[in-house]
């Protein structure tokens, strides 16, 4: 989590950027009172993501239904990464880079114990799609500092 909260946007490859816009799109529309996966649908066909989007949205709807607190995203519009943009990112590189035990011990701590076998299973299947359309989240960027 450390290596994405509050860095800039521009120091996260194009599966980060991906995730972090979808996140707060979501949260925007159901703000809204839209559908946000009829809203994000255009942009995850566009990415090549469509076969992630229920899984996407489960996970959404899971922390907005079960999280142990409540999450805090940014607006569209934020340059930086929030808290709990952070961990989402996390959580989907958690599973490819540490596993699922060590991805359920994570999630034990942010999820009602009911939904963690849920969550698991849509994380799993969003790293999927998101490493068959070539934006899985790497490494951020370094942040250069204003010495160049």
């Amino acid at each position: 989590m450390y290596q994405y909260v509050d860095r800039p946007l521009s120091t996260l490859d194009e599966g980060g950027r991906f995730l972090v816009w979808s996140m707060r799109a979501w949260v925007t529309a159901i703000g809204h009172k839209r559908c946000p996966a009829r809203m994000l649908a255009p942009a995850f066909a566009k990415w090549r993501m469509i076969g992630g989007l229920q899984a996407f949205h489960r996970t959404m709807l899971l922390f907005n239904r079960d999280a142990l607190e409540t999450f805090a995203f940014c607006s569209l519009s934020c340059p930086h990464v929030s808290e709990h943009e952070a961990v989402i990112l996390e959580l989907v590189t958690s599973m490819r880079d540490r596993g699922p035990q060590a991805t359920r011990d994570t999630l034990e701590l942010l999820v009602a114990e009911e939904s963690v076998g849920d969550m698991l299973e849509a994380l799993s299947r969003l790293g999927a799609v998101l490493a068959i359309a070539g934006i899985f989240p790497g490494e951020p960027a370094p942040v250069r500092d204003a010495r160049g």
